[in-house]
């Protein structure tokens, strides 16, 4: 096992691995490699976005299309359009609501109701 003596033998040390490391990374034949396929991604990742966006994009026109050839006459159009179904659903709730007012009791405890006659014991401190 090789034993350092200071930082500098170590700084040397590493720095000569990192130089061995980056002449072996550099080497001509594998760069050739490795650029060949990485404009292979390229285009893979390109396409995959083109097909995404194609996609989208006939999404949204089948979309606005069917909005715009929507008629105007439709009774379902016609129903959200016109305000009378809130004022029954209104008229509704406030029926409802006076029902259940009706239908509610108060229940009285006793035990809870507060009696000014009676004196709630204090625990004197010592």
């Amino acid at each position: 096992m090789l034993v350092l003596s200071n930082d500098t033998a170590l700084n040397s040390l590493l720095s000569k691995l990192l130089q061995d490391y980056l002449e072996k990374t550099n080497s001509s034949a594998p760069s050739q490699v490795k650029s060949a396929s990485h404009n292979l991604e390229i285009i893979y990742v390109l396409l995959m976005i083109g097909l995404f966006g194609f996609f989208t994009v006939g999404v949204m026109l089948t979309n606005i299309r069917a909005r715009r050839l929507e008629d105007s006459q439709d009774p379902y159009t016609t129903y959200i359009a016109t305000d009378i179904w809130h004022k029954k659903d209104r008229q509704y709730f406030q029926a409802k609501l006076i029902e259940n007012y009706r239908l509610c009791c108060v229940l009285e405890n006793q035990l809870a109701v507060e009696q000014p006659n009676l004196q709630i014991p204090e625990a004197k401190s010592s």
